[in-house]
C-alpha cells in the first residue's frame, strides 16, 4: 500500500536555484515538468529513489507535473515484469505520474521520422562497419578518429538503406545509423554516435513491429521534448553526453520547449552495490533469492526488509543533491529507518535462542499443569493511542540463552545464580538452580517468583539491574527470523572496478528456524514491521506468514560514528 508524501519545506539546493531563476527570467513560462525515466531491465535500487524524489519533490514545490516515463529501447534485456515492479515501487514510495505511464515505445515512429529529417539534411549516414571496427576507429582522448568509408554516401542511398534496415532485409549488427557531427571531435559522445541499431528481438511492447530500435542517446533527448518536459535531470554519468543531447535538439523542429539538461551527483552507500547490472548479475549468481531479496538494495528488497517508504523519502531529502558524486555511510540511512519505526512498530516478545525457565513456586491448575495468567504489556512507549495487550504469563517461560550465565563476569546484571531480576511486566524472579547436559550446558533455568511483584514492581520499593523479555512455553508460536550482515564485506565493494560477488559477505543471514513468538505475532499483517523487545525491529515477509525479516537493530550505529567523527 502506497503513502502519500507529506508536505515539508525542502532544503534549498542547486538545482531548486535554478528553477527559482528560470521562473524570474520567464525561461518556460514558468512552467515546470520533469520526469523520471528508468530503464525497465532491472528493479529500482535505492540510488533511484534520490531520483524519484528529486523530480517528483521539484515538480510539487514549484507546481509543476512529472511523469514516469520508460526508456525502452533495448528490447533484449527489458521485460513487461520489471515495468509492473517500477510501477509497483514507485507507488509503494509515495508518488503518482501526472500523465499516467508513458514509453520511449510510444515514439518510435515519430524518432524514426526526426531520424529521416536528419538523414534528408545530411546530418545522418548509414554505416555498414560492424561494431569492432566503429569502435577503434573511434579513436581515444589523445587521438581523433577517422571517418567511416561509408561517411559519405549520398541522401537518397542512406534512405533507401535506412528503409530496407526498417523493413528487415539486413541483419544484426549488419548496419548502423549514425549521427554525422565530428570524428576529430574533443567529446568522444560527438564522434558520429549510433542512433539506431538492427536487433530482431520482440519487444516487451511493440512485439516484432520494430526490428531496428533507436539508442538511449537518440531517444532521451527526443522523448523529453516530445512530452513538454522542461528540466532534464540526470546523473554526472551523463555530462559529457549533454552536447550530444543539446545537438540533436538543434536539428529538429520540436513540439515544444527545448529541455535542458542538468547533471547532479548520484547517490553511493557503503556496504551497497547501486547498478542495476551489478544487481542482476548478483541475481544470476544464486546467492540471493531475487530481485527482492531482503538483503538487496533494490527498493522492492527494502520494501521485504521492512523500510517505510517515508524514511527512505526523509533520507533523500535530508543528504539532497549536489554537483559531485559522494559516498554516504549507510548507517545514516538505516537510522532514519529506526527513528521513524519507534515512533510507529509496535513492541512484541520473541526469543531468538530459548533456554526454558521454569518458575517452581507457579501455582498449578487441577491437573497439575502450570496456571496462564494474563499479563497488560504496553504496546508502544512512543504512542499513547496504540493502547495495550494482554499476554499470558505462565510457570515456563522461554528466555535468551544469553541472559543467563552461571559464572557471569563482572558487569552482567541479567539472571544469575542467587540474582533477582524483573520480567518484562511480569514479576520479580530469583534464580535458584540451573540444569546441564554432560557438556556443561545449561538445559533449564529454575527460579522463583515473589507474587507480590505483579506488572514488574516491588511493593517495599527493592531495585533489580535487568530486565528481561520472555514468551510463555505453552502458547508460544515458532516462526523462521532471519538476520542480517552486510551483504558486502569492504565499505565500497566496487571500488577499483572490483567484482562485488568477489567481496560477499558469508555470513550475511543467519536463519533462526524455530524461534519463540508471543502469540499476538501470528496475527500481525503481512508486511507489517514490529518491534522484537530488546533485538530489534523485524518485518513480518510480504508473502510468506511466519518469516520475520530483522531491518534494523536497536542501537544507533550513525550516532556512533558521528561521535567517532567528533
Amino acid at each position: 500500500m502506497s503513502e502519500k508524501p507529506e508536505e515539508t519545506e525542502h532544503p534549498s539546493d542547486f538545482i531548486r536555484e535554478l528553477i527559482r531563476s528560470d521562473n524570474e527570467q520567464g525561461t518556460y513560462g514558468n512552467r515546470v515538468q520533469t520526469r523520471f525515466p528508468p530503464e525497465p531491465n532491472g528493479y529500482l535500487h535505492i540510488g533511484h529513489a534520490k531520483s524519484i524524489c528529486l523530480n517528483f519533490g521539484v515538480a510539487g514545490d514549484f507546481g509543476g507535473t512529472c511523469n514516469l516515463r520508460f526508456d525502452d529501447t533495448n528490447p533484449e534485456k527489458e521485460s513487461a515484469d520489471f515495468v509492473i515492479a517500477i510501477e509497483r515501487d514507485l507507488q509503494w514510495l509515495g508518488f503518482e505520474s501526472d500523465r499516467g505511464t508513458l514509453y520511449a515505445s510510444d515514439y518510435f515512429e515519430q524518432l524514426y521520422t526526426w531520424a529521416e529529417d536528419l538523414i534528408t539534411k545530411g546530418l545522418a549516414y548509414v554505416d555498414d562497419q560492424d561494431a569492432e571496427a566503429i569502435s577503434d576507429t573511434r579513436g581515444d582522448f589523445t587521438t581523433p578518429g577517422t571517418n567511416s568509408p561509408f561517411r559519405d554516401r549520398s541522401v537518397d542511398e542512406n534512405l533507401d538503406l535506412f528503409r530496407r534496415m526498417r523493413a528487415g532485409e539486413f541483419g544484426d549488427g549488419e548496419r548502423v545509423l549514425r549521427a554525422k557531427i565530428d570524428m576529430t571531435h574533443a567529446n568522444m559522445s560527438m564522434r558520429d554516435p549510433l542512433m539506431y541499431r538492427i536487433r530482431h528481438v520482440t519487444h516487451h511492447r511493440t512485439g516484432d513491429d520494430w526490428c531496428i530500435y533507436p539508442n538511449y542517446d537518440w531517444a532521451h533527448g527526443q522523448s523529453d521534448a516530445f512530452e513538454g518536459v522542461t528540466h532534464s535531470f540526470c546523473t554526472l554519468e551523463f555530462e559529457n553526453n549533454r552536447e550530444l543531447y543539446d545537438w540533436f535538439l538543434d536539428q529538429l523542429e520540436l513540439p515544444h520547449d527545448r529541455p535542458r539538461q542538468t547533471e547532479f551527483g548520484r547517490l553511493g552507500l557503503t556496504h551497497i552495490i547501486t547498478s542495476k547490472r551489478k544487481l542482476a548479475a548478483l541475481v544470476a549468481s544464486g546467492k540471493v533469492e531475487g530481485w527482492d531479496d531482503a538483503q538487496m538494495s533494490t527498493l522492492s528488497g527494502l520494501r521485504r526488509r521492512g523500510y517505510p517508504a517515508k524514511a527512505i523519502r526523509e533520507f533523500c531529502d535530508h543528504i539532497s543533491v549536489g554537483r559531485v558524486n559522494g559516498t554516504t555511510e549507510v548507517e545514516l540511512l538505516e537510522s532514519f529507518v529506526r527513528t521513524e519505526l519507534n515512533k510507529v512498530a509496535l513492541r512484541r516478545m520473541a526469543v531468538l535462542d530459548p533456554l526454558k525457565l521454569v518458575i517452581t513456586n507457579w501455582p498449578t491448575d487441577a491437573n497439575g499443569n502450570p496456571v496462564i495468567e494474563m499479563r497488560e504489556v504496553i504496546n508502544n512507549p512512543e504512542d499513547d493511542t496504540a493502547g495495550t495487550r494482554q499476554v499470558p504469563f505462565s510457570g515456563e517461560l522461554w528466555i535468551e540463552r544469553d541472559d543467563f550465565m552461571i559464572d557471569p563476569p563482572k558487569k552482567f546484571f541479567r539472571l544469575a545464580p542467587g540474582r533477582e531480576v524483573r520480567l518484562r511486566s511480569g514479576y520479580f524472579v530469583t534464580c535458584t538452580d540451573a540444569l546441564t547436559d554432560a557438556d556443561g550446558t545449561v538445559t533449564e533455568v529454575h527460579v522463583t517468583y515473589d507474587p507480590e511483584t505483579a506488572g514488574g514492581s516491588a511493593p517495599d520499593g527493592r531495585k533489580v539491574k535487568a530486565t528481561m523479555h520472555w514468551v510463555a512455553a505453552a502458547t508460544a508460536v515458532q516462526a523462521e527470523v532471519r538476520l542480517y550482515d552486510r551483504l558486502f564485506v569492504s565499505p565500497q565493494p566496487s571500488a577499483g572496478g572490483a567484482d562485488p560477488l568477489d567481496d560477499l559477505n558469508p555470513d550475511s543471514m543467519q536463519v533462526v528456524a524455530a524461534a519463540q513468538l508471543e502469540p499476538e505475532l501470528a496475527e500481525t499483517p503481512l508486511g507489517e514491521v514490529v518491534q522484537f523487545e530488546r533485538i530489534g525491529y523485524f518485518a513480518h515477509d510480504l508473502d510468506r506468514a511466519m518469516i520475520f525479516h530483522r531491518t534494523v537493530g536497536l542501537r544507533d550505529e550513525w550516532a556512533r560514528i558521528q561521535k567517532r567523527n567528533g
